[in-house]
């Protein structure tokens, strides 16, 4: 499992491109028949990837569960959302199994001790993307398809930034520890993601950036609000996003991400916002 210990605003005003891309940037996610781990020491959040082509895959494959978790099983004390961003799989939890598509999403709650991860055609392997945050109670093991999330349309094509937002693991859908997670889609000619900008000393994010094709990119802007760095990003990446970072991207295309937040509360609306003129 890869260890990324909190980086502070004012360390990070000095980094290289080298330094930002190995501190926030999570990239190689998708190995064949491999589980991927990120331990973030924001917030706690733990980012997973998961291709499973010829085998099972289990959620704990090739992790120390003890050593990094000090429990008996990952979701002990925690809880998971995961989305499918490849062909068609299942994952089975404590023996029940969900049947996932194309952009569907899998709230797992705490204690459920065993996650196996599964695709339906070797040639066309699911991408299985998730985010766990630590939890205190448990709530209800919930498949939702993309056509049962919220959508709520926002931006303008005048402004390049015409999108939906999919709501999934969201208070408005169901009850969940502190996790929250969802979808924006961007329409064709749109290429900026929360533009107008914003912070939230609250929470943390982690976006995961795809639907970009092989020869375009789209660049993530990070870091404070008077000291803005970007991170430039590529299909299927990640990227860790601090509470004193604001988090926007634009694309040289339009593509599609998820965000997962956690932390102090999960008010969608609890931003400090900032207008463009304001950054620097």
């Amino acid at each position: 499992m890869d260890i990324r210990y909190s980086a502070n605003q004012k360390d990070v005003k000095r980094y290289t491109t080298k330094e930002l891309r190995n501190e926030f940037l999570i990239t190689d996610l998708y190995r064949k028949d491999e589980l991927v781990a990120v331990y973030s020491h924001v917030d706690r959040m733990v980012t997973f990837g998961c291709m499973p082509v010829t085998r099972e895959v289990s959620l704990d494959d090739g992790i120390d569960v003890y050593g990094c978790f000090g429990t008996q099983y990952i979701l002990e004390r925690r809880e998971i959302g995961i989305f499918n961003i490849g062909g068609d799989g299942e994952i089975k939890a404590d023996g029940t199994i969900y049947k996932m598509g194309y952009k569907d999403c899998l709230y797992i709650t705490k204690g459920v001790k065993e996650v196996v991860f599964s695709s339906a055609d070797a040639d066309k392997p699911a991408k299985f993307y998730m985010v766990s945050a630590p939890a205190h109670t448990s709530y209800e093991t919930r498949l939702l398809t993309f056509k049962d999330a919220v959508k709520k349309p926002i931006g303008r094509a005048e402004d390049s930034n015409k999108r939906t937002i999919n709501q999934f693991i969201h208070p408005s859908v169901l009850k969940t520890c502190q996790l929250s997670m969802g979808m924006t889609v961007l329409e064709p000619g749109s290429v900026w993601n929360t533009m107008p900008a914003h912070t939230h000393e609250r929470r943390m994010e982690i976006y995961t950036y795809f639907e970009i094709p092989d020869d375009q990119v789209v660049f993530h802007f990070m870091g404070e609000p008077g000291e803005t760095r970007h991170i430039v990003m590529k299909n299927e990446e990640a990227v860790i996003s601090p509470s004193w970072s604001i988090h926007s991207g634009a694309g040289t295309t339009n593509y599609t991400f998820i965000w997962a937040m956690g932390g102090e509360n999960q008010e969608f609306d609890d931003m400090d916002n900032l207008k463009p003129s304001e950054l620097l």
